[in-house]
């Protein structure tokens, strides 16, 4: 089946931004498009610069492009295609580094 919507795949985490239409293929009723606007989903990934550049194109709605945040995390946050928020974000500080060693 050819892919209908952008995925990033990194060694452990598949992200696939679905629309409804594809998720009724999966689960007929199982979701609900934009019911929900109060969610963040948040991925930790290797570079989020690199990743911007991969879902430039794809994503419509990007809130922020990729920003240091006063945290230690360099962070982007779009909305996906039925508006829920999605941060994706690499830790840079020392700190958050520490934080998130794997």
């Amino acid at each position: 089946m050819p892919m209908r919507y952008p995925s990033s795949v990194r060694r452990q985490v598949c992200l696939r931004l679905r629309g409804g239409e594809p998720v009724a293929e999966v689960a007929a009723g199982s979701a609900h498009p934009a019911d929900n606007r109060s969610v963040i989903l948040e991925f930790l990934v290797d570079d989020v610069d690199i990743v911007h550049q991969n879902l430039t194109g794809f994503v419509e709605d990007f809130v922020n492009e990729p920003t240091t945040m006063p945290w230690g995390n360099r962070s982007l946050l779009f909305r996906d295609p039925d508006g829920n928020l999605v941060n994706l974000f690499t830790p840079v500080t020392p700190a958050a580094i520490e934080k998130f060693a794997r």
